[in-house]
């Protein structure tokens, strides 16, 4: 439960991290370049210990490593695309509701329960996030709307591939070990990027884009690691701890936005924050 409420405190903070970095007009891109090795060097450190040599005798999560940290580089290139090109509004309601690919996933490929209450949890869920992230008026053209489909579907999936690396071929290495890793091999296909943009001329580096690197990497980590090891912890269903986790990360950022940046707290928002709190009671009872 203290993993999984701290993964919800980490992932918040990076809404925050983000919101500063508009503010003192720090690249993105490579402040989340920078980001990568930061999470890396912090799982390194703190859990490097746990590496033994059995790690290496059963390879079968080096596929899965990689493909997280072309994912990582990946969504994160379509979303900052798709924030460009449909609007910050479109883009976070589309990453945010792309846990219904997950939730969808984890009940079928794992078989779980389901009861009148997690369902009832489930549709709050959906509507709470709904309501919280979309904006009023906003328009999407029809030529990148398939930036939009393509965040649903992949962030949705690598939520459940996360899920189901962590059941199935995490038995020697560490969740914090796996995150690093996959967090320093994102963190070099970034650098990679990053320099063929330098020699073409359209990238200008500035030592406050590296700060904001830095501290990124730090709630980024353990926003990955905590949610893993809740899985681990909770004792309640993946498809719950996924749930609760986005709901509760998309209550509190909304919480923070109002309070640290003047937000404008509307009505359909507040609405929306009323059913992610039914939406979270009614996924706690569901399980107790």
């Amino acid at each position: 439960m203290i993993a999984l409420l701290l993964s919800v405190l980490s992932s918040s903070l990076i809404f925050v991290i983000f919101k500063l970095f508009a503010r003192f007009k720090i690249d993105t891109f490579q402040a989340i370049v920078v980001n990568y090795f930061m999470a890396f060097i912090i799982g390194v450190v703190l859990y490097g210990d746990t590496w033994n040599e059995r790690i290496m005798q059963n390879t079968s999560w080096v596929p899965f490593v990689i493909i997280c940290a072309f994912m990582f580089i990946g969504l994160f290139l379509i979303m900052g695309k798709s924030s460009q090109l449909n609007g910050v509004a479109s883009t976070s309601v589309a990453v945010k509701m792309s846990m219904a690919v997950s939730l969808l996933l984890m009940i079928i490929g794992y078989g779980e329960s389901i009861n009148t209450l997690k369902i009832t949890g489930i549709a709050l869920a959906f509507i709470g996030v709904y309501l919280v992230s979309s904006t009023k008026g906003t328009r999407v053209s029809s030529s990148h709307k398939w930036m939009l489909a393509a965040l649903f579907i992949a962030s949705g999936g690598f939520d459940f591939l996360l899920n189901y690396i962590q059941n199935n071929h995490l038995t020697d290495l560490s969740p914090a070990l796996f995150s690093a890793i996959g967090l320093g091999l994102a963190g070099a296909i970034g650098l990679a990027l990053l320099l063929v943009q330098a020699v073409r001329g359209k990238v200008e580096f500035e030592l406050k884009n590296i700060a904001g690197g830095i501290v990124l990497g730090i709630p980024n980590f353990f926003s990955i690691y905590l949610l893993l090891l809740s899985y681990k912890t909770t004792g309640w269903t993946d498809s719950t701890v996924l749930a609760i986790t986005n709901v509760s990360v998309v209550l509190l950022s909304a919480m923070m936005g109002f309070v640290f940046f003047k937000e404008k707290a509307t009505r359909m928002k507040l609405l929306g924050l009323l059913t992610a709190v039914l939406a979270i009671v009614a996924l706690y009872l569901a399980i107790n």
